[in-house]
């Protein structure tokens, strides 16, 4: 156990949480930023004094179940939670679900993508960061929720007005089988079960995929035929990048200057994310 190590390491995360980004009052006459002991004590279910210790390097080493209440009362990432078991000499727990924290530099990166449709999902196929293009193609992303931003519930069981579609493509395959591999890392985790049995509860394909038991290599460069209401099928170069520490993929979609493709990307560029749900299919 690294006591001085642990001791900075709270005091350095403490001083950067606001009492509003915990849910607590600010209250008056506070004469150093961030949280209070305290606070972070109480958030944590622990007694002032114990944790005072662990800041102070003096105190015991503490358990995985106070370690799971520190890092939840501070907020802390999935990074930064593995850094805190570390400290206390502890091997950190896997987590319960894929992580949903995009990191600040791919969300700069897809940001940057101007003729390129970015976006990134997790292992259980839910959309968590993507760029304007991605969206005028897939739909106004910011409008939707959770479950109607999951790639694979909208493959598996879609909606009579969402316009995108996979066409001739392997998506189905490659998304059972990412699935598959998410239920066995995560199997505690109620949102991937839950779609899972949704998806074989109510897609025939799904079942007839999830059945086989396949679970698919990460896919190599590819060209992918998509379909759309307003610019009908064209053909996209997809790369898919893997951010394996958080169980994430980038998503890439180009086309070459002049091809059918590009042209159908430059019109839906322009278009933006007008309302769709009136085009006939």
């Amino acid at each position: 156990m690294d006591r001085k190590g642990l001791a900075d390491f709270l005091r350095t995360r403490r001083a950067k949480l606001q009492p509003r980004d915990v849910g607590l009052p600010a209250g008056l006459r506070r004469r150093t930023p961030g949280l209070r002991r305290e606070e972070v004590a109480g958030l944590a279910a622990i007694s002032t004094d114990y944790y005072t210790r662990l800041e102070q390097a003096r105190g015991p080493q503490p358990s995985r179940q106070v370690l799971t209440g520190i890092g939840r009362a501070l907020r802390l990432s999935d990074e930064e939670r593995a850094h805190l078991f570390h400290l206390a000499g502890e091997v950190p727990d896997l987590p319960p679900g894929p992580s949903r924290e995009v990191t600040p530099g791919l969300l700069h990166l897809i940001d940057r993508l101007d003729d390129a449709v970015a976006y990134v999902t997790d292992i259980a196929f839910d959309v968590l960061a993507w760029n304007p293009l991605a969206s005028a193609l897939m739909g106004d992303l910011t409008r939707f929720g959770r479950r109607e931003r999951n790639l694979a519930r909208r493959h598996f069981l879609p909606q009579p007005d969402d316009g995108f579609r996979w066409y001739h493509s392997d998506f189905g395959r490659t998304a059972v089988g990412r699935l598959r591999t998410a239920a066995a890392k995560y199997p505690d985790d109620t949102y991937v079960r839950e779609l899972v049995d949704e998806l074989r509860a109510g897609s025939d394909e799904f079942a007839e995929l999830w059945s086989r038991h396949d679970v698919v290599a990460h896919p190599a460069h590819r060209r992918k035929a998509l379909w759309h209401p307003l610019v009908g099928e064209f053909e996209v170069d997809c790369e898919v990048l893997l951010v394996s520490e958080r169980d994430q993929q980038l998503v890439l979609f180009t086309t070459e200057p002049g091809t059918s493709g590009h042209e159908a990307l430059q019109l839906l560029k322009v278009v933006g994310t007008q309302d769709l749900g009136q085009v006939s299919h």
